[in-house]
């Protein structure tokens, strides 16, 4: 199962509370990133520039989706490449769609989110999703809304539509 949805959405966390619920290993592509590039996410946005980030990230998202087999969490912007979105058909993919306002509020000033940084981070979350969320609903078997929804209610969500037990 793949989860996509943008920052704040709680991919990393609902993804380690499904392998929790349900023993399936959890890979997160963020981690992988790191890993792989010895560096911080910021630090590849700010030494390579966002294009040298997604160039590593098609990567890492491609990798893991041939090599693992459990919950895979990706980066809210994976889904803006269309070789990503491609390799995604075949796959339970769960799209963690939350509005606006609770983005903000769960993402806050985080430095490790670069492309929120800035002189206004709402106008730029809003921006943010309106761009992404055709490819989240294109590339998704299953959407939760997840505003109102505690982190183990998403997670036995999908784990009941997916029907994981």
């Amino acid at each position: 199962m793949v989860l996509v949805g943008p920052p704040g959405s709680g991919k990393t966390t609902v993804g380690s509370a499904i392998s929790r619920m349900t023993g399936l290993p959890m890979r997160d592509t963020d981690a992988d990133i790191e890993a792989r590039a010895g560096r911080s996410i910021p630090d590849i946005f700010l030494e390579d520039g966002e294009s040298g980030f997604r160039t590593l990230e098609r990567e890492a998202v491609a990798v893991a989706l041939g090599e693992h087999h459990g919950v895979l969490a990706l980066g809210g912007g994976a889904v803006l490449a269309a070789e990503t979105r491609e390799l995604l058909v075949g796959h339970d993919v769960v799209f963690l769609n939350l509005s606006m306002p609770t983005g903000v509020r769960r993402t806050g000033l985080a430095v490790n989110r670069p492309l929120l940084a800035g002189i206004n981070p709402r106008a730029t979350y809003k921006a943010l999703l309106e761009a992404r969320l055709v490819f989240y609903r294109e590339t998704a078997r299953v959407e939760i809304e997840t505003d109102q929804l505690s982190v183990a209610d998403v997670a036995r969500l999908i784990i009941e539509k997916l029907e994981l037990v």
